[in-house]
């Protein structure tokens, strides 16, 4: 750590594990000022740390316990298992893995499954019949059609014939809608991940910069909406200042941008796109890109993040992995959202 870092930084070190409150580390850092000699609290100012590796999947079998209560309440009152409806198009073999993550998941929290397979030939009106038939199906809780589709169907209208009640997802317009405007919705798995890592591994956001690298509308969009928006609304917020950069940012601007970032959120789908000298001392890093690369020693695929893993954690205060960070959330957050879709049914 730098000599010019603050005690407060050195507290978080000392409280090293990530599900440590930041009220806890306030009370080290007192209990430092008591005891400690300023001799001392320069010696542990000058050190210098790693950042605190977010485990995604120590928070998700954390959420998956939360979930199975949940579930298992729902059931011991007499009401339907919550049931997720998944509909593949074509045979992607990346949308196969996601739909197999999903449904195990399913499986494994007591949240029953049925995955309908179409043919990637299939018209875009037998897939919205299709859409239409679950969504009146009353066993069917949530409801989600595996993105991509083929390009010969409107993956917007796709996403609009999906009951907004059913949307697990959060892709329904008038999900997206209800998410600008602060109030409760499906907010979509991924973003709700970010934001779930963010709260749980104590990372304060008020009035934080915060830099969002990339600007979809599943994920860069609604994740900047999390964190910019009032902690007093109807949907809470994260009450940051956000700035959203894209693939027109220009890379010496994007540097500007992220070495005054508090917190920054890579989702760009650019291998490596944040490297060490665009991070700031003790920043956050949340790394929403998963690139599949092949890897020139070995010859074999495998997944990395939009961020210098290696490079940034020695800089950064939080940093989650690829694999095993915000991809074994955005599973949990959707599993999450199947219950409240199915706890949300037996209010109409």
């Amino acid at each position: 750590m730098a000599a010019n870092a603050s005690p407060l930084r050195s507290s978080f070190r000392i409280c090293s594990p990530f599900s440590v409150s930041y009220h806890c580390c306030r009370a080290a850092l007192r209990l430092h000022r008591k005891h400690d000699s300023p001799r001392r609290h320069f010696q542990q100012s000058a050190i210098r740390h790693a950042a605190v590796v977010i485990s995604g999947t120590e928070l998700a079998r954390k959420l998956h316990r939360e979930i199975q209560r949940d579930v298992e309440e729902l059931v011991s009152q007499g009401n339907v298992r919550p049931h997720l409806g998944v509909v593949s198009v074509g045979d992607d073999p990346a949308s196969r893995t996601y739909v197999r993550n999903k449904t195990r998941a399913a499986s494994i929290l007591g949240i029953s499954s049925d995955t309908v397979v179409l043919p990637s030939s299939v018209s875009q009106e037998k897939l919205l019949e299709l859409i239409d038939k679950m969504n009146r199906d009353w066993k069917v809780s949530g409801l989600l059609v595996q993105l991509p589709l083929p390009e010969h169907i409107n993956e917007r209208a796709v996403c609009n014939a999906i009951a907004p009640e059913k949307d697990v997802d959060g892709f329904h317009i008038v999900n997206i809608g209800k998410l600008c405007l602060d109030q409760r919705s499906m907010i979509p798995a991924t973003p709700a991940a970010v934001w779930e890592i963010i709260k749980r591994a104590g990372i304060e956001t008020a009035g934080k910069n915060v830099l969002v690298a990339g600007r979809s509308k599943n994920v860069g969009m609604p994740i900047a909406m999390l964190l910019h928006s009032d902690g007093n609304h109807e949907r809470p917020g994260g009450d940051a200042t956000v700035t959203i950069a894209h693939r027109r940012t220009p890379r010496e601007r994007l540097k500007e941008l992220t070495n005054l970032a508090d917190i920054i959120v890579a989702a760009a789908g650019v291998p490596g796109l944040i490297t060490a000298d665009m991070v700031k001392e003790g920043a956050a890093v949340i790394d929403v890109g998963i690139n599949r690369i092949q890897d020139p020693k070995t010859g074999k695929v495998r997944l990395i993040g939009d961020v210098d893993f290696e490079g940034v954690k020695e800089k950064a205060g939080f940093i989650t992995p690829v694999p095993g960070g915000v991809g074994p959330m955005t599973v949990a957050m959707l599993m999450k959202n199947t219950v409240i879709a199915a706890r949300n049914a037996l209010m109409h």
